[in-house]
């Protein structure tokens, strides 16, 4: 009888994570001659609804033509099942005959997977692929869509630098990341040099406090003459309440179906920018929300962001022979490899920027930061220095 692979992917899409889906397709294919791949619709609710595409029905060339373009072709999911919910996926996957059962996704991916191997008892395999933007998964050096995602941000506060340079003012640019700063630092990858922006850096690693930031967009002002501020979404006050809360009225507040204050789809740069209209008043300013842009860019993923995903997926074939578990990528010192940690040791948890990783007295990153940064973002544009 041959082996049934099912694969799905969950949370965010990214600009890589098909090729992560393909990667994982074709090596089960080349590893179990007459193997079934099944691809499940918009996460573990096409498992549990039995609705699937058979992805082993498809040539070479068109899954790669898939895993070389973004967002999830399979169509994702937040759905956060409990015990009644992973007992429904349990039943679909029986149905379809899987032996594994490939998720890729985030840390609550890993989550689902962990539950769902306490539930099997051993009768199906589970793997975690790891997938995000925010490049927060414990266990990893690097996360699959970061890297796209950190070029996006990269170059386009490198765009902003010179664009103020010409019209001097105050800009902030609000990046996505709920609780980790990656996303954020990166802005800082492709600055022309130690006077050129972002100015300041704002993560949800250290606390937001209103009046250092006024005080610290002014002396930017006072010696750039512009002030280019990157921050994080998920910034908090010293109280833990995040941004949001802090400046966006109750009733224009909004939270998802887990009870999580949504971020975006807020007026978060609206009330930034009028938080900068009473304290720094007469500045020109501009806040934008860089929202979903970075995450799937088709102008800026990464060759090797790409091979990498792929390799994670062909790496979660190997890791259903070794048993399950979480794929990570991690750093031997020269390259990028992929290993096999337990579920548990990513489920759930959340990676922070080291605090090696921010300036200590500075709302800046640190030279560690720049160095990780700079290993994983090489300079891709030189721009002349302008006369201004």
């Amino acid at each position: 009888m041959s082996t049934t692979f099912v694969i799905a992917q969950g949370g965010g899409p990214t600009a890589v994570i098909n090729q992560t889906m393909a990667g994982a397709a074709l090596e089960a294919m080349k590893r179990h001659k007459g193997a079934r791949v099944l691809g499940a619709l918009h996460g573990v609710r096409g498992i549990r609804d039995g609705n699937f595409v058979e992805l082993s029905a498809l040539p070479e060339d068109q899954l790669r033509h898939i895993a070389a373009t973004p967002s999830a072709a399979l169509g994702s999911t937040r759905d956060k099942p409990d015990e009644a919910y992973c007992e429904a996926i349990l039943k679909g996957l029986r149905k379809a005959g899987a032996d594994a059962f490939i998720y890729i996704g985030g840390n609550d991916t890993a989550g689902t997977q962990q539950i769902l191997t306490n539930a099997a008892g051993g009768a199906i395999t589970f793997v975690h692929a790891p997938k995000t933007i925010d490049n927060d998964l414990t266990e990893n050096d690097h996360t699959p869509g970061f890297i796209s995602a950190a070029e996006f941000v990269a170059g386009a506060f490198l765009s902003v630098d010179l664009d103020f340079r010409a019209l001097p003012g105050i800009y902030v640019g609000i990046v996505m990341g709920r609780h980790a700063g990656f996303l954020t630092a990166s802005a800082a990858a492709w600055r022309m040099d130690e006077e050129s922006g972002p100015h300041l850096l704002y993560v949800p690693e250290r606390p937001f406090e209103r009046g250092r930031f006024a005080e610290e967009v002014r002396s930017a002002l006072a010696r750039h003459g512009r002030c280019i501020v990157a921050m994080s979404e998920g910034v908090s006050g010293p109280d833990g309440r995040s941004l949001v809360e802090t400046l966006v009225p109750p009733e224009m507040q909004e939270r998802d179906q887990h009870g999580n204050i949504r971020l975006s789809g807020t007026d978060l740069a609206q009330a930034v920018e009028r938080m900068i209209a009473e304290d720094l008043p007469g500045k020109r300013a501009r806040v934008d929300t860089f929202g979903y842009l970075p995450r799937g860019n088709i102008g800026t993923v990464s060759e090797t962001d790409a091979r990498e995903a792929f390799e994670a997926g062909a790496f979660a074939v190997d890791a259903v022979g070794q048993g399950g578990g979480s794929v990570a990528l991690q750093f031997d010192g020269s390259r990028t490899v992929c290993q096999l940690v337990p579920l548990a040791a990513v489920a759930g948890k959340t990676r922070h920027m080291p605090d090696d990783f921010l300036a200590p007295d500075a709302s800046q990153v640190s030279g560690a930061c720049m160095d990780y940064v700079n290993r994983l973002l090489p300079r891709r544009y030189q721009p002349a220095k302008p006369f201004v």
